[in-house]
């Protein structure tokens, strides 16, 4: 038996097949094999979110998935959720309301927040906070953090920041 795959998935809209260890984190395939080091690894235990990211829309943290069970999905990394010409909502509300200061967290808050917000169009700041309780920031305290989500939830709905 062979202790390596070949795996195919779309990574931010991009068809990608390699070989890869059967042991080897998402978060190792992305950053390694990808070069997509948007992806943080802090923990690597699944507690503090900085490898968050989507796959099949849904928030996972990459340093607890195996990318042979990324296998024909879709993932989403925080080089995927917006562009430098169209910056996703959240990342202009992020830079708008200083949401961010070191940046190791936000590509996981970021991608936390992305798929929280398809599931909660009109958060509370309450809402806002507990979806991101599982995600530890040492830097801006959190209130910038929920102000900037508060506004790319105006701005997703169209109601405007």
């Amino acid at each position: 038996m062979s202790d390596s795959r070949r795996i195919a998935l779309a990574v931010n809209g991009v068809q990608h097949e390699a070989e890869t260890p059967v042991r080897e984190h998402l978060a190792d395939f992305l950053r390694g094999t990808l070069g997509l080091t948007g992806t943080h690894l802090g923990c690597e235990h699944g507690v503090c979110g900085a490898c968050t990211v989507l796959v099949d829309g849904r928030a996972v943290r990459a340093c607890l998935m195996l990318a042979v069970q990324a296998d024909g999905c879709a993932v989403t990394t925080i080089e995927g959720l917006g562009t430098d010409e169209a910056l996703h909502p959240l990342q202009a509300a992020f830079c708008a309301h200083h949401g961010l200061q070191c940046g190791f967290c936000t590509p996981g808050m970021l991608t936390t927040l992305a798929e929280f917000l398809q599931v909660h169009p009109d958060p509370t700041e309450e809402d806002v906070r507990v979806a991101i309780s599982g995600n530890l920031c040492r830097c801006t305290g959190y209130d910038s953090i929920v102000a900037a989500t508060m506004e790319a939830a105006r701005a997703m709905r169209g109601a405007g920041a």
